[in-house]
């Protein structure tokens, strides 16, 4: 598969997860774990990193959405507001299955082969895909190290490292295929289905 069909297909599943109910969610998650069995492991340790969001919209959304509150109490949430939050964080936590596997199906150079691959069209309009491609390699590149605590002060009180030498990106961009057309209008259809929902 081209990377950049991958990132097609992962942004169209993001934006119809915002159009599904619970039963298309869990197809979502099923399909995903059956493709890259290896999934679980890191989809998990996604939703721990994300427990502290996941909780305060889930408290955001069941304490001011408006309706009926849960036994007359005048602090419990509403009955409507619980069902959003449901909704919601099921939303947010299959778009993390979503993300991992991207990142497992495409790995650090994938990710930048195929968002090359999106913008090169762009080159047209001069835009420059190359400065946009590197700062996305950088900051993949760091986000794959976890920070020291306190981190943020070093970088706050530290000087700008100076690089000593030119560094080269090179990039193994895979050739386009008919299978990712198929797969590309596909994605296309299930995201219209789920929008028409």
């Amino acid at each position: 598969m081209h990377p950049s069909c991958a990132l097609i297909i992962w942004l169209a599943a993001v934006v119809g997860v915002q159009f599904v109910g619970y039963a298309a969610m869990i197809l979502l998650v099923v399909g995903a774990l059956l493709l890259k069995p290896a999934l679980a492991g890191r989809w998990s340790a996604y939703v721990w990193r994300a427990r502290w969001l996941l909780l305060t919209l889930w408290l955001i959304l069941a304490y001011n959405t408006p309706g009926e509150a849960i036994h007359d109490m005048a602090w419990a949430p509403t009955f409507e507001g619980m069902a959003e939050a449901n909704l919601q964080a099921a939303r947010l936590v299959t778009m993390l299955a979503c993300l991992a596997w991207l990142f497992l199906r495409l790995g650090h150079e994938g990710m930048i082969a195929g968002l090359w691959g999106l913008l090169e069209p762009l080159r047209g309009l001069r835009f420059d895909v190359e400065r946009v491609v590197v700062r996305l390699s950088l900051v993949l590149e760091n986000l794959q190290a976890p920070p020291e605590k306190g981190a943020w002060k070093q970088m706050l009180a530290a000087q700008p490292l100076v690089s000593s030498g030119r560094e080269v990106l090179h990039l193994n961009l895979a050739s386009w295929t008919l299978r990712d057309t198929v797969l590309v209008v596909l994605s296309g259809l299930g995201l219209m289905g789920a929008a028409l929902l």
